[in-house]
């Protein structure tokens, strides 16, 4: 490849051609016929050994990959490249740029350019990203995001086929027999306390850390990520991306101040054995009323309650029948009595 071909593909795109909208590429490439590219973009954007993340850019979610981890897959993979045909022996720049031609892949880059409190250097994954001026390849900080759909696997087919019955079998939970009721109902508290309690001591290790040790460290470090693979929500140690600037001493007892106070505040406030005992009966008594009621008692009740209004109606019409008698006997009473004066 020569140096003037090299610096012809460096073209810089127009700002309003940069921020064009997402789903209009999208569309396209779903109208659009598949050439070799578009096989060789679907087959590397599913091979899990090149490194991705998701991100937020237009206020779309993009998955995106870094320039410099795509040179080393396509060295690791080479058979990767035999989808391209004769443009098997181009190297990573050429397919990049011929990649960004036919609007597959779209250069990005970071929105926030400065360093956070406390750290070294800018995040190795950034969260919100913007489309780059320059649409051409480059090693340095450079990241490239798919433009286009992702081909749907089976199974995630057969989940969405599949979550309308979930959610009608949530909303039937009250007709479900006494047994079923109380394995669900279990089940989900066990999972609610289980969630709840690791994030505590999640939290409480944190705290711990950071107090005594000055680390910033946070054990399974992405439970609370809203995409990631199921690997890496189950890591339990973070990975370390930099060197961390250690907190002042004076922040460190700062917060373990305001630790205790917190901690004296919510066990001077707290509930006496009465006021536990209480509560514990209200909700018993509620959690007893969702599991033994069923549609019998329902409409057992209902009928009870139509009797009931039957009954006290036609109660009131044979008394008012009564009173409107004695009304009458009344006045013919009444009446003679004044015949017989006259």
């Amino acid at each position: 490849m020569t140096k003037s071909l090299t610096e012809k593909k460096r073209v810089r795109w127009a700002p309003p051609s940069a921020v064009r909208d997402l789903s209009e590429i999208q569309s396209k490439q779903l109208a659009a016929k598949k050439d070799p590219y578009q096989n060789f973009a679907e087959k590397v954007r599913d091979n899990k050994q090149l490194k991705s993340r998701w991100a937020i850019m237009q206020e779309t979610r993009v998955e995106y990959f870094r320039g410099k981890d795509f040179p080393v897959f396509l060295r690791d993979h080479p058979e990767v490249k035999e989808i391209l045909g004769p443009d098997k022996d181009l190297d990573a720049e050429d397919i990049i740029y011929t990649l960004l031609t036919k609007n597959l892949i779209v250069r990005s880059d970071r929105v926030v350019k400065t360093v956070r409190p406390g750290k070294k250097k800018l995040s190795s994954w950034p969260a919100h990203l913007e489309i780059h001026t320059d649409q051409s390849f480059s090693k340095d900080d450079s990241f490239f995001a798919w433009t286009f759909m992702k081909r749907r696997a089976l199974w995630q087919t057969i989940l969405s086929f599949l979550w309308p019955l979930v959610a009608l079998a949530m909303c039937l939970f009250p007709v479900y027999p006494y047994q079923v009721k109380i394995v669900v109902l279990y089940s989900c508290a066990g999972a609610l306390l289980f969630i709840v309690a690791m994030l505590l001591i999640r939290a409480a290790a944190f705290g711990t850390l950071y107090v005594i040790l000055g680390k910033r460290i946070w054990f399974f470090p992405n439970i609370n990520a809203e995409e990631t693979t199921f690997r890496d929500l189950i890591r339990f140690w973070p990975k370390k991306e930099g060197c961390d600037q250690p907190p002042k001493w004076t922040a460190r007892l700062f917060y373990a101040a305001v630790s205790i106070l917190v901690i004296l505040l919510l066990r001077h406030h707290a509930p006496d054995e009465a006021a536990r005992a209480r509560y514990q009966t209200k909700v018993s008594n509620i959690i007893d009323e969702m599991l033994e009621w069923s549609p019998k008692l329902a409409l057992s009740g209902m009928l009870e309650k139509q009797q009931a209004v039957v009954n006290g109606t036609e109660g009131r019409r044979i008394i008012d029948g009564a009173r409107s008698s004695d009304v009458e006997g009344a006045e013919a009473v009444s009446g003679d009595g004044v015949e017989e004066n006259v």
